[in-house]
């Protein structure tokens, strides 16, 4: 059974779905006012590897997860671009899934956007302040926290601390209009100039934390299982949810709560971020390097867990996929003088391993031993293929067994494709000489591949070629 570590219990937990063989869970997105950056992308992997997993086991799942495409941050970059707010979100809502789609990134069930769901938001609100949960004050609206029973069940501080941090996050005008600093923001009047919608309270648009509650509950009910998102998201912005979420429907929101670690920069562990300056943006990335290898990077490291990003961090991840690929090179050439039938011994091995790697994933998705289980698999897969003798049923089980194994991190192992057509010309021209004793072109060869990456293996099976990596 798969256990979930719940922010809101702090402990595992046994996932049980709320619908038998259906998983229903929430991603926060971003905000489409730039590109993405590596942190940002690090929850795009996180939650991806975990839904990719839970399809693994054979569940159904619904993905929902936002584009935040009305918000200061938007209006502030739209007025300095000349451009309207839609105009921007719709560049950098293009941009999000042009960028994603190399990291084999799995589109969401639902991408809602908050504009597109205003009149819902609005009726949300109206009922908050029916209920006296929110009140008005010159066109904006609150919700009064206080009256939430529990309201920091999620965060596990106190009400004092929270009080003393809110009243660092607003301005003295923001706080003029509060019952109470600790009072949040479900509308916001509109300032002249500022995109905005007709609402009981006069022009203006939604508060930040409003849009993921309507958008969460309108297409995956009142309770849900997973809510997941970054750890700075756990307050103000899903602790916020939970007040307003609840408040409105008496029910239960989210049953389990998910949040990823940070990515990290350098030696010294400095949070990356856009307000700091030291981000690097996933398309940016995307340019420089191979994308499957910045994806095998942020997949393979236990969700909970920060990431350090630095080069040698990043090289390693390149030179553990590239051993990969070569393993899955090995198997496709072994095909050519396999024999028929089936070896169960070495399935039976491969077998322990495919175990091994379930009950690592089954323990709050542990990554990390998880792919440790298929360098094993892959370890075990290397020594048999240098037997005098392979079955070839055999061969295509492991090949399918690493192919699956490997696509739940989102990775997928590649055939030989047209470019390596090239390579197995020189290497057949490099037989040819060595059967003609020309052993200065046979040379030649092997060092002018090296020279291009390929590293040349003769066995008692023939030669074969991977690409060099960097110990």
């Amino acid at each position: 059974m798969i256990q979930i570590f719940n922010t809101l219990t702090r402990q595992k937990e046994d996932f049980i779905p709320l619908h038998k063989g259906q998983v229903n869970m929430y991603v926060c997105g971003p905000t489409v006012y730039n590109y993405i950056h590596i942190g940002n992308a690090r929850s795009v992997v996180a939650f991806d590897t975990i839904r990719r997993y839970f399809e693994y086991k054979g569940y159904q799942v619904k993905y929902v997860s936002n584009f935040t495409d009305v918000d200061d941050k938007m209006i502030n970059e739209a007025a300095k671009e000349g451009i309207t707010v839609p105009e921007l979100g719709n560049r950098f809502i293009n941009a999000y899934f042009e960028d994603t789609k190399p990291l084999n990134v799995e589109r969401a069930t639902v991408n809602p956007r908050a504009t597109e769901n205003i009149s819902d938001i609005v009726d949300f609100v109206a009922d908050l302040v029916d209920k006296g949960f929110a009140y008005e004050s010159a066109g904006d609206v609150y919700y009064r926290a206080r009256k939430f029973p529990n309201y920091t069940q999620l965060v596990h501080e106190s009400l004092d601390d929270l009080e003393n941090g809110a009243s660092d996050r607003v301005d003295d005008g923001d706080n003029a209009k509060k019952e109470d600093p600790i009072d949040f923001a479900l509308w916001k009047a509109a300032k002249p100039g500022e995109i905005s919608w007709q609402s009981p309270w006069g022009m203006g648009r939604p508060g930040w934390h409003i849009e993921c509650s309507v958008m969460s509950t309108k297409y995956l009910g009142d309770t849900f299982d997973i809510h997941g998102g970054g750890q700075d998201l756990i307050f103000p912005h899903h602790t916020n949810e939970i007040a307003q979420s609840e408040a409105h429907t008496g029910k239960k929101f989210a049953r389990y709560w998910m949040h990823n670690g940070f990515v990290t920069v350098g030696d010294e562990n400095e949070k990356m971020s856009k307000s700091l300056g030291n981000f690097v943006t996933l398309h940016e990335m995307n340019q420089r390097e191979d994308p499957q290898a910045v994806r095998f990077f942020m997949a393979t490291t236990q969700y909970r867990r920060p990431i350090q990003y630095t080069s040698s961090n990043l090289q390693d991840a390149k030179n553990n996929l590239a051993r990969l690929q070569t393993t899955f090179n090995n198997l496709n050439y072994r095909m050519s003088d396999a024999k028929d039938g089936q070896d169960e011994a070495i399935e039976a091995q491969a077998k322990q391993q495919q175990v091994a790697f379930e009950t690592a994933m089954d323990d709050d998705f542990n990554v990390q031993n998880g792919i440790a289980a298929v360098y094993e698999l892959a370890k075990l897969i290397n020594v048999y293929l240098n037997e005098s003798t392979v079955a070839k049923k055999s061969l295509v089980n492991l090949k399918t067994l690493l192919s699956t194994l490997l696509s739940v991190f989102g990775i997928e192992l590649t055939d030989a494709d047209t470019a390596d057509e090239e390579i197995q010309a020189l290497i057949d021209e490099r037989l040819a000489a060595r059967k003609n004793k020309d052993f200065q072109r046979s040379d030649d060869i092997r060092d002018e591949l090296k020279a291009r990456g390929i590293i040349l293996e003769d066995t008692p099976q023939g030669t074969r070629w991977r690409k060099e990596t960097n110990d």
